[in-house]
């Protein structure tokens, strides 16, 4: 970030860097709009109650309350209906999808991008208030696995679009570890995979003592489970690579069938893009098949910029279930890295493509006309707000980044200049035009 927020945890940029973030939302719709995914906007507060629903304690929420509470209202304390500021957009969108599934045509593809917010202790890349891009679909009863496929590649696309260095989407199973951790004879699958999700952060030989310290797991177990975290491959020799553990279950079998359908069409449609990467666990407990986490490729230390998974029931109403497969991309989080490392940079900090200037306070009028011209045609305008010597009007354009300056002549004709060149020719207000790339503020990687 080029300046540090005032409120520590709630990021604002200025106008070359707000530039960066639209054009990273814009690709994300784009993207997503082009797969076929309606986008849907959910209100920002939620009851406690449902955002707390699935026990998720570990989210700092932050909770609403008036500055002057009504006569004879005290705190509320564990009030399930007091409301409280959205902390994800999964939980919201599970509520929509119940209180609108008589109105939606299933399986139902969403994005939804908003603001959310967590009282996490600000650092780089977690903030108090940031955004969030999802793309979700959802099943009512049932789900083909073939999306689970399409999601790990319209992420891909979407991120390979972005100004970002590269990266890679590691992808595992849920079904796949759960039926390997019990056929090796640890049926606390839950437990192995929070101490697994661990893995990262204190390394193998503490992980290998958590499985023995709190699940009761023996040295031949744990060094098993470790094992099978060990695998990573960019195309469908982890099968084999487990197999060669020798560890046999029908549920490892489906998780491995699952996983290989998702690495094979990615090795075809996006080679090196998304790899398995059985280390990768996800520790929520509503996952119940594939995972998927995303890094930046030498920014590892950021965490992951995109993570989601299947769940089998991301929402229930009476004997109905909503099965869906999802992903959430921290857009904050990846401006923040674009910005910090300068991995783009706008062309100009204003919209504005065009300055017409004045040539005495009575030309006002007829520049507003002049300015009309152009934008009916789609060119940004700003028009002097006096009418100084033409050279301070020019400077006024430079600080601002207006690339071109217009001028009207007493005889009624009309020039443009380019102050960057210095070029200046004859232009009529009903054609003229700037060049394609100076029409809009342009956002490019650098390098």
């Amino acid at each position: 970030m080029a300046r540090k927020a005032s409120l520590s945890g709630f990021p604002e940029w200025l106008p070359q860097e707000r530039l960066v973030e639209l054009h990273v939302l814009d690709v994300l719709r784009r993207t997503f709009e082009l797969h076929g995914f309606a986008n849907i906007e959910t209100r920002a507060v939620e009851t406690v109650g449902q955002l707390l629903r699935k026990g998720e304690i570990d989210k700092e929420v932050y909770a609403l309350s008036r500055l002057q509470a009504e006569e004879g209202e005290g705190p509320a304390k564990q009030d399930p209906n007091q409301l409280a500021l959205h902390f994800d957009l999964t939980v919201p969108f599970a509520r929509y999808v119940v209180e609108n599934a008589g109105h939606l045509a299933f399986p139902f593809r969403r994005y939804q991008i908003q603001k959310v917010w967590r009282g996490e202790r600000p650092q780089e890349g977690r903030a108090r208030e940031f955004t969030q891009a999802d793309i979700d679909v959802v099943g009512d009863g049932e789900l083909p696995f073939r999306y689970d496929v399409e999601l790990a590649l319209v992420i891909a696309e979407a991120l390979g679009a972005l100004p970002i260095p590269d990266f890679r989407i590691r992808v595992n199973n849920r079904k796949l570890a759960e039926g390997f951790y019990r056929g090796i004879g640890l049926e606390d699958t839950a437990g192995v995979l929070r101490s697994i999700d661990k893995l990262e952060k204190v390394g193998a030989d503490r992980v290998a003592e958590l499985l023995q310290e709190e699940l009761g797991a023996t040295p031949e177990q744990a060094s098993l489970a470790l094992k099978l975290a060990s695998i990573r491959t960019e195309d469908e020799s982890f099968v084999d690579e487990v197999r060669a553990l020798g560890v046999t279950s029908e549920l490892l079998d489906t998780g491995l069938e699952e996983l290989r359908q998702v690495i094979a069409e990615a090795a075809r449609r996006a080679p090196g893009k998304v790899i398995a990467d059985l280390s990768i666990a996800r520790g929520l407990d509503y996952y119940t098949g594939t995972v998927y986490e995303t890094v930046l490729v030498g920014h590892e230390q950021l965490g992951s910029i995109c993570s989601g998974g299947r769940y089998d029931s991301l929402a229930t109403k009476g004997s109905r279930s909503f099965p869906g497969v999802g992903l959430s991309i921290g857009v904050t989080r990846l401006v923040m890295r674009i910005l910090s490392q300068e991995f783009a940079e706008a062309s100009r900090s204003v919209p504005t493509a065009v300055l017409v200037t004045l040539a005495d306070d009575d030309s006002w009028s007829a520049a507003q006309d002049v300015a009309a011209a152009l934008r009916g045609r789609g060119i940004a305008v700003e028009v002097a707000a006096k009418a100084e010597k033409f050279g301070k009007q020019i400077k006024y354009a430079d600080r601002r980044g207006i690339p071109f300056v217009w001028f009207t002549s007493e005889d009624g004709t009309h020039e443009v200049k380019d102050i960057r060149s210095g070029d200046q020719v004859q232009a009529d207000p009903a054609v003229w035009t700037p060049p394609a790339e100076d029409l809009l503020p342009q956002v490019s990687a650098r390098g």
